[in-house]
């Protein structure tokens, strides 16, 4: 296996930086990657969503183009949300790019405090004016549990026929435990509608189970989970009803490290791997422990890591990377994409130089994979 490493540097100057950048791709070779930019001195603030356009697989990319719809848009009360927590994607049978994330609520520029509803939104790209359409809602039951229901750095999958299954966590107003389930939905090209869904999962304490991505392989369906403490995955034989979570762990037994980021999957060469970050990598400095950016074989029989396949996709220089996003190209070759992320740990999360004494820089990097 072999990885090469492109850079995109993003002109980084201090004050806000580009975060969440993750890939999609057509047949054609037509490639999208999008990122918002990050207020840093607050937490998860995030601004218009922008695009990074290739014509040919990523091997040339545009500047940013900022999107005229899916900015910051004024609500009631001083409100205003934005389409955030964003994962593109191909999908096969309308031959149409897809975006899948969840609303954000702002007021006076800072998170709106709890109790905060979260939906699904969804938004696809018009190839004409190089931009996406304008953000829409997932229309849920009326259900209390499902007050803050969102697709929040989720990876989907696409059935034969077209249906989707997106993965979503939520919780009611006042709960900070979080569940995480599948659901299915029916997707035309343009109105995404919810056909039916799974079973949830969670587990006690912290904030439960969130940020779930699910994946299809060799007729199971697998999930991975982010836990305060440690990551979770799961399995399932209809992509909606899924085992109890399991730790992840790799085949030694040994806990993986991962704790409180979202792991993804990527399929390569007839084998599935898991894209993570975690503790024990001379990493006590970087906010999290959420770099580097590791990737490993997934053995889905026993539902663990093989260690001795571990690589670094995306090295550490200081920024965390975990908010990032992984692409199947074709069978030989998939992609990690990860924006380095300009806050770091404690006492002032918005010292900025302190990563860039590391070497970082805002870059954004695609580990390109390939068996050969």
């Amino acid at each position: 296996m072999k990885i090469s490493l492109q850079q995109i540097r993003t002109g980084f100057t201090g004050g806000y930086c580009y975060v969440h950048a993750r890939s999609a791709m057509a047949s054609d070779g037509f490639t999208v990657l999008t990122a918002q930019k990050l207020r840093l001195t607050g937490c998860d603030v995030f601004y218009d969503m922008e695009t990074l356009i290739s014509p040919d697989r990523g091997e040339h990319w545009s500047d940013f183009r900022k999107s005229d719809v899916l900015v910051r848009t004024p609500l009631e009360n001083g409100l205003d949300y934005v389409m955030g927590n964003a994962t593109p994607m191909r999908h096969r049978t309308t031959e149409t790019l897809l975006l899948l994330g969840n609303d954000i609520i702002y007021r006076d520029d800072h998170v709106a405090p709890a109790p905060r509803p979260i939906h699904t939104c969804w938004s696809t790209f018009d190839r004409n004016k190089l931009d996406w359409t304008p953000c829409r809602q997932l229309k849920m039951p009326d259900e209390e549990r499902f007050f803050a229901c969102g697709n929040g750095c989720g990876q989907s999958v696409e059935l034969d026929n077209g249906d989707l299954l997106i993965p979503v966590y939520f919780h009611a107003p006042g709960d900070r435990c979080s569940s995480s389930m599948v659901m299915r939905c029916s997707f035309d090209g343009k109105d995404l509608s919810l056909l039916t869904y799974g079973n949830a999962l969670t587990v006690p304490g912290g904030r439960g189970l969130g940020e779930p991505s699910v994946t299809a392989f060799r007729g199971k369906f697998f999930l991975a989970l982010r836990n305060d403490e440690r990551g979770y995955v799961s399995r399932s034989d209809d992509g909606l009803h899924y085992e109890e979570p399991r730790v992840l762990v790799f085949d030694d037994g040994q806990e993986s490290g991962n704790y409180n980021t979202q792991q993804h999957w990527f399929r390569l060469g007839g084998k599935l791997y898991m894209a993570y970050t975690r503790r024990g990598a001379d990493n006590d400095h970087v906010f999290r422990h959420r770099a580097p950016l590791f990737i490993a074989e997934f053995d889905p029989e026993r539902m663990c890591l093989i260690r001795s396949t571990e690589m670094i996709a995306v090295p550490e220089r200081g920024a965390r990377l975990g908010n990032f996003g992984c692409l199947d190209v074709d069978e030989n070759e998939s992609w990690v994409i990860a924006a380095e992320w300009m806050q770091t740990i404690a006492p002032d999360h918005s010292d900025w130089k302190r990563c860039m004494s590391y070497g970082s820089d805002n870059s954004i990097f695609i580990a390109r994979i390939r068996t050969k």
